[in-house]
């Protein structure tokens, strides 16, 4: 049984930093490209940001390109998110997803598993 599971979200203020952790189970995790999505209330779910299996390519949405960065260890079946100079607009629930890959690429969409999410809170 394949999971996700986020951990360090919290509460931040504006301009702060947090690190994102997404460790995942039951799959053979370098086989998969790995994603980080949120949902702020009343919208719907976005990308952030996606690595490729290796970890050699990475993407990001505009919003938070220069300020996040991704990363992997497939020696410990982790995937993380750095953040750094948060804003409010960034409060939202943080989703990482696994995607089956069979090259080296990343995918900002076609996702097969989800985590439950983290929340992150940035106060003006």
């Amino acid at each position: 049984q394949v999971q996700l599971v986020e951990s360090g979200g919290g509460l931040v203020q504006a301009g702060g930093s947090l690190r994102l952790s997404c460790a995942a189970s039951g799959l053979i995790f370098s086989n998969y490209a790995m994603g980080w999505f949120r949902q702020a209330p009343g919208k719907e779910r976005e990308f952030v940001a996606a690595i490729s299996r290796g970890g050699m390519i990475t993407g990001y949405a505009e919003s938070v390109k220069g300020r996040f960065t991704i990363s992997r260890d497939n020696a410990k079946n982790t995937v993380y998110l750095q953040q750094a100079s948060l804003k409010p607009e960034d409060t939202a629930v943080y989703y990482c997803a696994a995607r089956r890959a069979y090259s080296g690429r990343y995918f900002t969409d076609g996702y097969d598993y989800w985590g439950q999410g983290t929340q992150v809170t940035v106060s003006s």
